[in-house]
């Protein structure tokens, strides 16, 4: 199916003919923290259907977003597990979702009964708290059994799936703690307490 386009020519227009389908940056956002496997993305993206995302999945790639490719001892289209992860054009839509992640904090509200929910979707925006509070190194943050680090230097901050090897500050929150501190309800030291530690966890 060719591409639908807004058949502007503006700089906006042309991102939005790439990545404005419905899902496009929600799978961009799963991507954010490292390679995934289609049924990981599949259960982490709920109310999407599997003809849907794999749709999106071949367009992202058709358009530099992705790529996939297969793990695995042998060789071949049909070898191994097949991984997909963000291309450089790909991870470069970073600042774009942290962008949409600042604005949609002031629009998320209470969760309604029929929002689904996943600890890992806190990641942009406790990012943010993150490094206003450590202006360098390493954190792990911890919601039930989900587990997440972001890397701040100089240049930035990255999350990726999994806790750090030895992170600088590891947090253990609820997704309430997580939520309120992602709406600005609640600052990231508050949670902390003002004397904290910064190598302490915090339950």
């Amino acid at each position: 199916m060719p591409r639908r386009s807004y058949d502007h020519y503006c700089t906006v227009s042309r991102a939005l003919d790439i990545v404005g389908d419905r899902w496009n940056l929600l799978v961009v956002r799963e991507l954010c923290s490292g390679p995934r496997r289609y049924s990981d993305l599949f259960a982490d993206l709920p109310g999407i259907s599997t003809d849907v995302l794999a749709a999106r999945l071949k367009d992202l790639e058709r358009d530099g977003i992705l790529t996939k490719r297969r793990t695995g001892p042998r060789a071949g289209p049909r070898a191994g597990t097949a991984l997909y992860e963000l291309t450089e054009s790909g991870a470069a839509l970073r600042p774009v979702l942290d962008s949409l992640s600042v604005w949609g904090a002031g629009q998320l509200g209470d969760q309604r009964p029929t929002d689904a929910v996943r600890a890992h979707w806190f990641a942009l925006p406790l990012g943010h708290a993150v490094a206003a509070h450590l202006t360098t190194g390493t954190v792990t943050i911890r919601i039930g059994d989900t587990a997440f680090h972001y890397v701040i230097t100089e240049t930035g901050l990255t999350h990726h799936d999994g806790p750090a090897t030895a992170p600088d500050l590891e947090l253990r929150l609820d997704l309430a703690t997580a939520s309120e501190i992602a709406t600005g309800t609640r600052t990231l030291a508050e949670v902390l307490g003002e004397t904290s530690d910064p190598g302490q966890s915090v339950a």
